[in-house]
């Protein structure tokens, strides 16, 4: 097995430590589809290792290394809606410029957040419904369970930016700077009935809220345990997360040409002030992997980490 140069360890402390994330929204891809990885390489379902700008690292003044993040569950608040968040799984890549000390991301297609949709408390009754008589003829029609359910599901809404390495290992510091959307479906909001857009997104900046626990583990490229293995992964482990500092636009798209949003944008609290709204991941798990000494493959380092990524997959 290969030996770790001591002029690389240095550089290996910064590149391969971890971050955490939120959320959930819809399925997105690592290569061209998210994967079954073996062993060590599990988490990284949908690294976009073929990504021109993951490939283009050298390996010594580009690192590419892959990050994910998954919680099984938490809480949002937007204005005055709360609700509970199922499982969420973030994943993305991350180049490092280590000239200039800074970190591109770089999402799979589709978005760097995938996870399970949460039901609004109330359905449509409670998120629109009062004694104003335009909605109140509305309401009216709502006679079963599936005309009031709703289900919010958060999607990307541009790439992260902002990441900061060293706010996934400590507390009170946001990691990165997400723009997201909230996509409210309903047979009567329609399908086009979203809290943010992108041009106007909810900006979350996650950060640790408790100290993760922390572990270093080495492994093959594909994916095997191994103490002296090419690959070197961190885990942070057993914390929460969240952000309490976000605004909230309004609510638009509801109902047939926009005709509702309003409803929902009174009922709701919408738009809210930063400190109004909140978001709470129970139990993160954050992962980031990378070569174990990326000089040793200049300069086709990010070749090799696709490589040995696509080695994995089951």
């Amino acid at each position: 097995m290969r030996s770790v140069p001591k002029r690389w360890r240095a550089g290996l402390a910064v590149t391969a430590m971890a971050v955490a994330l939120p959320l959930s929204t819809t399925p997105a891809s690592a290569a061209s589809a998210s994967a079954s990885l073996n062993g060590d390489w599990a988490p990284f379902s949908r690294c976009p290792v073929d990504a021109p700008a993951m490939l283009a690292a050298d390996g010594q003044d580009l690192v590419a290394s892959c990050v994910s993040s998954y919680s099984p569950g938490g809480s949002i608040k937007l204005g005055n809606t709360e609700a509970t968040t199922g499982f969420n799984d973030m994943q993305f890549g991350v180049v490092q410029d280590t000239t200039a000390g800074t970190f591109k991301v770089v999402p799979p297609a589709g978005g760097a957040l995938v996870g399970a949709p949460t039901e609004i408390p109330g359905g449509l009754l409670g998120l629109m419904c009062d004694d104003t008589p335009v909605i109140s003829v509305i309401c009216n029609q709502i006679t079963n369970a599936s005309l009031n359910k709703i289900t919010a599901t958060v999607e990307s809404a541009g790439t992260p930016t902002e990441f900061n390495l060293m706010g996934g290992l400590t507390t009170g510091v946001p990691i990165v700077k997400l723009p997201i959307r909230i996509h409210l479906e309903n047979p009567l909001l329609g399908s086009n009935c979203y809290i943010g857009s992108a041009s106007d997104p909810v900006v979350l900046r996650p950060q640790n809220t408790t100290a993760p626990a922390v572990a270093v583990q080495r492994f093959d490229g594909n994916g095997t345990r191994n103490d002296e293995g090419d690959m070197l992964r961190f885990a942070l482990t057993e914390n929460q997360q969240g952000d309490s500092a976000f605004a909230v636009p309004k609510a638009t798209g509801c109902g047939l040409l926009g005709s509702l949003s309003w409803a929902v944008n009174l009922k709701t609290g919408l738009p809210s002030s930063a400190g109004n709204n909140s978001l709470v991941l129970n139990n993160a798990s954050t992962y980031n992997a990378a070569l174990t000494a990326p000089g040793l493959f200049l300069p086709d380092a990010g070749k090799v980490l696709a490589q040995n990524w696509h080695s994995a997959v089951k």
